[in-house]
């Protein structure tokens, strides 16, 4: 027997591994406990033994043994296909235009790396003659061709979700197609929601099958995978450090072309200042930035190819040469190992790559695509063969080779655009940042924080307020203490390419498992770019002890934080599921539960979404009342962007009628916003529920001449239906109901405690119909009553004989990120006086 103790608002304690609830009569001896299972199993076959005798329910009370498996394990609501959304087609014109608004939102990072990619591969390799210029020029040409180009336009954006990108939409898709999720919340009618969409069978089915089977039976693989996703997105949100520390103190760097007195310490001041003005302004929302800014970055790009053309006239034209890769031989020949230091940045050009995909949220691929082929790209690649033609016969000015190769006339007003830009470029990686924790939230990746949407159309635009001062706090420490921009550029440079590699690792599963393409396809892509990016990352790691390592401090803290709180968080769910209470014992227990039924509805939260949670029995030992009708409701965050209104709820019925228990499972995508306040959830839900009710009744008149032998086991576990808000109901594959009779004893509209004797003389659809009216009828009474939301806090300690390391993260770590994380019920920002909340700790 677990040791138990409790409290509301207080404590309650239990081991994770014995315990489960059982029905004992006061003068029972706990010895007979386990006798009388059978007993229990014929009572629940024969529920009007059940409930033959009132006064013995209340002699029955709780308490805890051993675990045993329940019909209510299964899931609440089995769902067929319905309709799927299907995106309209794009007209040509309206792609022309949402490729427009992309510059300012899509391309600002890797627009503005021309700033600064030069000056650092030059510093790493100095010029030792037109030759290296040629050689270090060719890098950067087949860099930007095969990284940006090839891998990310050509075949990364083609891996979004439902037109979501990032780390985490990749692992959203992979665990839609298998069962890798480490948390067991999975349901059936989880793969039939209309944006859960999967691929179709092809002729390499078979090996997609048996990497599907490797994946979900082992267990290694799993944590593997999520290691590979919380990896990469812990240097995404690096990224959100670098970008606007590595952007503005290039940009405002070319002060020193432009004015000879200024030092690199009032640089760093200035870029400290609109570091400061970026982030305050950020809690504003980027709602309009598409047509706001995309003319500023469409400036911009049209700035960096006219002074690239000029500079080719002007200079040397036959810098054109680089295109031949014979100079990237050439290059690392002459100089050997400072050749492969500039690879750190020489990967500059590149950065802004996985902005590309992480930002590609209300933009079709088409128009990215569109607008790096026929504009970003031509304009890269002028500007840097511009700035290559001006440093053939200018070597000393290497250090600021993008200023310096300005026109003197056209100097100030493209120093204006540049430092637009750049603040343009920071802006849009620090909101990249935002979604990105937020798809990690909602997957049980990171703890809960406030959430800002700044835009009523666009609900991706988000703003996180912890996350954009604890970015600021780092990008000034990181300018402050790092103000070179070599160093800068190589941790750039760190944070860029280890999501490039985690990229390439999770596109190359989706190649495999969901694309279903030819094995050599998939080896080929594979190979050249994770080659490519680890020789990449191998120059930027050799560098590190410069000042870089900050930053892989920083991305190894975030990777803590998140596998910490996943693994405590899984860790609850599991210990949750193995307390459960068992629905045989709920049965047992009497309409009444063995307590009073108070009128009104109380909201049960908890995170379980198969069986009755323990918290519940909790409420049963510690209140004298319980409400007339509870409703368990579990938030759930599938693996799909978002989650039509229309298929929001699941329902299911618990115990019989008299009862007035259900189960409803809320289920959000990680794209959706949960605006609604908990009056409008109260009446979605409600509204459900009665829809619910009617269909099940309907389908009771339908099924009337069905086998009278059906037992009552198979009425519930039959009764699965999903009703809208919106009133749609959709048809299932099974029958619902079996010639329910419900033998249970009709409660009177007041309490569940009042009862009235069924009258079998009463023809079948009469007795429905009034059966439906009365129910119906006690449900909108209860309501009048008042909703309570019941909250109950499941928080785990370590067991006194478990690893120091294991008490360590449970008892500090995640608790205190538990302790310091925002509440799931202030989403919906329920009054305290309607609120009860009982805590309870697992022994783990």
């Amino acid at each position: 027997m677990a040791e138990e103790r409790g409290e509301i608002n207080g404590g309650f304690s239990m081991e994770s591994t014995e315990s489960r609830w059982v029905i004992q009569e006061d003068d029972e001896d706990a010895s007979d406990i386990e006798e009388d299972f059978d007993a229990d199993l014929r009572l629940r076959r024969h529920p009007s033994m059940l409930d033959s005798d009132d006064e013995d329910n209340a002699e029955q009370r709780l308490i805890r043994t051993g675990p045993r498996i329940d019909s209510f394990d299964v899931d609440a609501l089995d769902v067929p296909g319905a309709t799927r959304n299907h995106y309209e087609d794009i007209s040509v014109g309206k792609q022309i235009v949402l490729a427009f608004q992309t510059l300012g939102v899509v391309f600002g990072d890797v627009g503005t790396s021309p700033l600064y990619t030069f000056s650092v591969m030059f510093r790493k390799a100095p010029i030792n003659g037109n030759e290296d210029i040629l050689g270090a020029l060719s890098l950067v040409l087949y860099t930007l061709i095969l990284i940006p180009l090839v891998k990310y336009v050509l075949v990364v954006l083609w891996a979004n979700d439902d037109g979501e990108g990032g780390t985490f939409a990749l692992y959203s898709l992979i665990c839609r197609h298998a069962k890798v999720s480490l948390l067991p919340n999975q349901l059936p009618s989880d793969a039939r929601i209309s944006s859960f969409r999967l691929k179709v069978p092809s002729p390499e089915l078979e090996r997609s099958l048996k990497i599907k089977e490797r994946l979900e039976t082992s267990l290694t693989l799993k944590k593997i995978l999520l290691i590979l996703v919380l990896a990469g997105t812990s240097m995404v949100i690096a990224n959100g450090v670098v970008t606007p520390a590595m952007s503005v103190l290039s940009s405002v760097g070319g002060l020193k072309v432009g004015v000879d007195a200024i030092k690199q310490d009032e640089v760093v001041m200035i870029s400290v200042a609109c570091l400061v003005i970026l982030f305050s302004v950020q809690k504003y929302g980027t709602s309009k930035v598409g047509l706001a800014v995309g003319p500023a970055l469409f400036i911009w790009f049209c700035s960096l190819a006219g002074i690239g053309v000029y500079n080719l006239l002007k200079y040397d034209s036959s810098v054109l040469r680089a295109f031949n890769p014979i100079h990237i031989y050439y290059f690392f020949k002459r100089n050997s190992t400072k050749a492969w230091y500039s690879l750190g940045g020489c990967l500059l050009c590149a950065t802004g790559s996985e902005a590309m995909f992480a930002d590609l949220c209300y933009f079709p691929v088409r128009s990215v695509q569109l607008s790096f082929v026929f504009l970003v790209l031509p304009c890269l690649l002028l500007g840097y063969l511009g700035q290559a033609a001006y440093l053939m016969e200018n070597h000393d000015d290497a250090g600021q080779a993008f200023f310096s190769s300005v026109p003197s006339g056209a100097f100030w007003p493209t120093f204006l655009i540049a430092n637009i830009a750049a603040l343009i470029a920071s802006r849009a990686m620090t909101t990249a940042t935002f979604s990105c924790i937020k798809q990690s939230t909602a997957l049980g990746c990171f703890p809960r924080l406030k959430i800002i949407h700044t835009s009523r159309k666009f609900m991706g635009q988000i703003y996180i307020p912890v996350i954009n001062w604890f970015l600021l706090a780092v990008s000034l420490v990181f300018v402050c203490s790092i103000s070179s921009i070599d160093e800068i550029g190589n941790a750039y440079g760190i944070a860029e390419v280890g999501v490039m590699m985690m990229t390439t690792i999770l596109v190359t599963l989706v190649m495999l498992l969901i694309w279903q393409i030819h094995i050599i396809i998939v080896l080929c892509f594979m190979v050249v770019f994770l080659g490519l990016e680890l020789t990449f990352f191998s120059s930027v790691l050799w560098s590190v002890a410069d000042g870089s390592w900050i930053i892989l401090v920083f991305a190894a803290i975030m990777f803590l934080i998140m596998y910490v709180w996943n693994y405590g968080s899984n860790l609850k769910y599991e210990t949750e599921v193995k307390q459960k209470l068992s629905m045989d014992l709920m049965r047992e227990l009497g309409s009444n539960l063995g307590t009073i039924r108070a009128p009104g509805i109380g909201l049960l939260y908890n995170e379980l979404v198969k069986g009755i949670p323990a918290i519940f029995g909790h409420f049963l030992t510690t209140l004298p009342a319980i409400h007339s009708m509870i409703i368990f409701v579990s938030i759930k965050y599938v693996p799909v962007p978002m989650v039509p209104q229309s298929e929001r709820f699941l329902f299911r019925r618990v115990c019989p009628k008299s009862y007035h228990i259900f189960r409803c499972i809320a289920r959000y995508g990680y794209k959706d916003v949960r605006k609604e306040n908990h009056q409008t959830f109260e009446q979605l839900l409600i509204e459900s529920l009665e829809k619910f009710i009617r269909r099940e009744t309907q389908e009771r008149s339908l099924e009337s001449d069905g086998d009278d032998d059906m037992d009552l086991e198979d009425d519930y576990s039959g009764s699965r239906v999903l009703i809208a808000p919106n009133g749609s109901v959709y048809s299932l594959n099974v029958p619902l109901l079996a010639d329910f009779k419900d033998t249970s004893n009709p409660v009177l509209e007041a309490s569940t405690s009042e009862v009235v004797s069924p009258t079998s003389s009463i023809p079948p659809v009469f007795d429905a119909e009034q059966s439906l009216e009365r129910e119906l009828s006690f449900i909108r009474k209860a309501r009048e009553s008042g909703v309570v939301y019941l909250l109950g806090h499941g928080n785990i300690r370590a067991r006194k004989d478990s690893w120091f390391i294991k008490k360590l993260v449970i008892n500090y770590f995640y608790a205190f990120l538990r302790k310091n994380c925002r509440r799931g019920i202030t989403n919906l920002s329920v009054p305290h006086s309607h609120l009860m909340q009982v805590g309870m700790t697992y022994m783990v």
